[in-house]
């Protein structure tokens, strides 16, 4: 039953009500009609609409290359349609840029953030909007009182003054979401807001969304987590494959209903975890510290075995993954593998015994942006296998990448494709088919499934499943309770730095977790 069509009896969202109100007196604050997007080789949109009302949040819903990122570029004036046309508030746009969508009332939150690492937090703000003197000059004594008035509307602890590279990734989140709700616009995108927030930095952002919903703003919110949706959504629309599907009420429908609209199937299994053989320790761990960072960490981890490693934001579970590859390494403790005592004081090391390591942050961190796909893939594996007699064996490894490129599904029209180009999704995938080539005996995987769609979750945990059962030693890092619970033998818990407890898959709950990363 779509949103065009609603059942007789069926209750209503306050919001929308209030919504469809208003829009019999009112057009939409967005509409798209007919638009059509194409790229070489890939058509991104086909005929697609959309529809937000004021003073309702929108949720858009769709699997990695769906066309949803690509719909909110051309909502917020990057890309230009082919054809098509853009309403806003009933009055057709042709948008030149994104400054010309901030001035009709249009701001985005990007799912990549777009902060300036060496520009102050208050500079990023406001960055072309700032409060001059008398001489024309940049009045900075404003341009913190701005920006703090600005954080204690919105509940935000941060520094204005701090220095953006300085700051985590969810804080750097949080200044993203104050800069897109300066501009006070009618419409505001939200792509992947939370993939980087905690749980109670995700309740301070829904607070900030629903006071900005009872203003009056329409808000069009992206997100992978249905738990999400649920809570904060009026109304949900879904993309599959470039295509609109529909558009429904969200207590008109349910987790599985959405599911089924984005993969055009059901998805029955979504944590396949499935019991291996484990055998002898693989990778063994005493003491194991980051001067200032953390310190004490001691665990093994088997073959065929997956730990998981569960902890808040700041607890040190990245740094300890960091540590194990040599990215930073370790200043305490002692790493052995297959029993020999190891020294990892760069990543080469680490991966000439055997480890792997997918990191969190997939731009800064794991993307050759400006690199087309098959150097983005090959880039851990040129200098090993494929290099015979000073010779790289070209069509060797451009056969293999394209079989793991199709084994993870990845999205794409070729190899050359630029991995900029993708969606967060796909880039996710390339990433993971990268270390899957080296064959790694150790797998460390941070945040594995971050901003990647629910039937690519599922096939990403069978694939984890399977190289357990295949023997690797899998370390996995995940801000997801579900997924830490559903895919782990052992869960791995840290607080603030220190280890707080390991727990076998029989016993562990949420409740159990949390409260070990509370303590």
């Amino acid at each position: 039953m779509s949103l065009h069509a609603p059942a007789a009896g069926v209750a209503a969202p306050v919001a929308a009500t209030v919504a469809a109100t208003v829009a019999a007196n009112e057009p939409p604050l967005l509409e798209i009609v007919g638009v059509r997007k194409a790229f070489p080789g890939v058509v991104a949109l086909d005929d697609v609409r959309f529809t937000l009302r004021a003073g309702t949040v929108h949720a858009l819903m769709g699997e990695n290359g769906a066309g949803k990122s690509t719909l909110m570029k051309i909502i917020a004036g990057v890309y230009i349609p082919d054809q098509g046309e853009l309403r806003v508030k009933g009055r057709a746009l042709t948008l030149d840029g994104p400054l010309d969508a901030l001035n009709n009332g249009i701001a985005m939150i990007h799912q990549e953030l777009n902060l300036m690492p060496y520009m102050t937090v208050a500079e990023n703000i406001w960055i072309r909007r700032e409060p001059k003197n008398r001489l024309g000059f940049v009045d900075h004594g404003e341009l913190r009182r701005r920006t703090q008035v600005l954080f204690d509307r919105l509940v935000i602890d941060i520094d204005p003054e701090a220095e953006v590279r300085s700051l985590s990734i969810a804080s750097r989140q949080m200044v993203e979401i104050a800069k897109a709700v300066s501009f006070d616009s009618d419409v505001l995108i939200m792509d992947e807001p939370t993939s980087a927030l905690t749980d109670k930095e995700v309740a301070h952002l829904f607070r900030i969304i629903k006071q900005l919903r009872a203003q009056g703003k329409g808000i069009v919110y992206i997100t992978h987590k249905m738990n999400e949706l649920f809570e904060i959504a009026d109304e949900v629309s879904v993309f599959r494959d470039g295509k609109y599907i529909d558009t429904r009420l969200s207590t008109e429908v349910t987790r599985d209903d959405i599911i089924k609209m984005m993969v055009g199937r059901e998805v029955t299994q979504m944590f396949p975890k499935e019991t291996v053989p484990i055998g002898d320790v693989v990778l063994s761990v005493r003491d194991l510290g980051v001067n200032g960072i953390f310190s004490g960490v001691s665990f093994d981890l088997r073959a065929g075995e997956i730990l998981g490693l569960a902890g808040l934001v700041g607890s040190g579970r990245s740094n300890v993954a960091e540590a194990l590859f040599g990215v930073v390494p370790a200043t305490t403790g002692e790493i052995r593998i297959d029993g020999q005592p190891v020294v990892i004081a760069n990543p080469a090391q680490a991966m000439r015994h055997g480890m792997a390591f997918l990191t969190e942050d997939r731009k800064d961190t794991g993307c050759f942006l400006l690199l087309d796909i098959l150097a983005n893939m090959d880039t851990a594996v040129l200098s090993q296998r494929y290099v015979k007699f000073g010779f790289v064996q070209e069509g060797e490894l451009k056969r293999d990448c394209e079989a793991m490129s199709a084994k993870l599904r990845v999205k794409t029209p070729s190899l050359a494709e630029v991995i900029q180009n993708l969606s967060g999704g796909n880039q996710q995938k390339v990433l993971i088919g990268r270390w899957l080539l080296t064959h790694p005996k150790i797998l460390i995987l941070d945040e594995p499934t971050r901003g990647i769609d629910v039937g690519a979750k599922a096939e990403i945990h069978k694939l984890v499943t399977q190289l357990a059962g295949q023997g690797v030693a899998v370390l996995m890092i995940s801000s997801e309770m579900p997924e830490v619970l559903g895919m782990s033998d052992r869960v791995m818990v840290m607080h603030e730095g220190h280890m707080t407890g390991i727990v076998d898959r029989a016993e562990a709950d949420q409740v159990r977790i949390m409260e070990l990363a509370s303590s």
